[in-house]
């Protein structure tokens, strides 16, 4: 008898796509600025569900669903997150500043906080940025932003996938979040 037996997937105990739907979301949402991969953009869709982001908004050259190319990434979550799609990320700024959300780009700037040094106020809603897996986020929409945030490495390289950064960011801040929403 095996100690750690995988769990088959009915035993997991997931919500049904409508239960996702109206579940409770923690107050955040994820833009993305650019992104070309569809397999990035489909990764930020599974990102955004399994940490209940309230939304996923596609801007300039992201590709937009139905694509199988991000389902194939997505493994479907781009039917149980509710996404938009804006021409221009500044304009999708715009409005959720308007809306009263915190603009936090994830990029490494001058004077960035450190996302293990970032605590989330539970009384605020933010709209986390991830750029182009080249350029990463615009200069303009930095300059739009309330303050950005940096993920902390040790290696040698600079970047990690824009995907990949999704998960690291998404997971911290709805870890965070749960001390406050129970």
């Amino acid at each position: 008898m095996t100690l750690y037996r995988k769990l088959d997937n009915s035993e997991l105990k997931r919500a049904t796509l409508q239960e996702f739907r109206e579940g409770k979301k923690f107050p955040f949402v994820v833009i993305l600025d650019n992104v070309r991969s569809q397999h990035n953009i489909g990764s930020a869709f599974r990102s955004a569900d399994a940490f209940a982001a309230e939304s996923v908004i596609l801007c300039g050259i992201c590709a937009t669903p139905p694509s199988a190319e991000i389902r194939k990434a997505a493994l479907g979550a781009e039917e149980s997150v509710v996404w938009s799609y804006y021409a221009n990320t500044p304009e999708a700024v715009k409005e959720l500043k308007e809306q009263g959300y915190r603009i936090v780009s994830v990029e490494q700037t001058e004077n960035s906080t450190l996302l293990d040094l970032f605590t989330p106020n539970a009384d605020e809603k933010y709209a986390f940025i991830f750029g182009n897996e080249v350029k990463g986020v615009s200069q303009e929409v930095v300059d739009m932003s309330d303050f950005t945030l940096e993920i902390p490495q040790f290696g040698s390289k600079h970047s990690l996938n824009v995907s990949v950064s999704v998960g690291v960011v998404l997971w911290e801040v709805a870890t965070a979040f749960q001390k406050y929403i129970k």
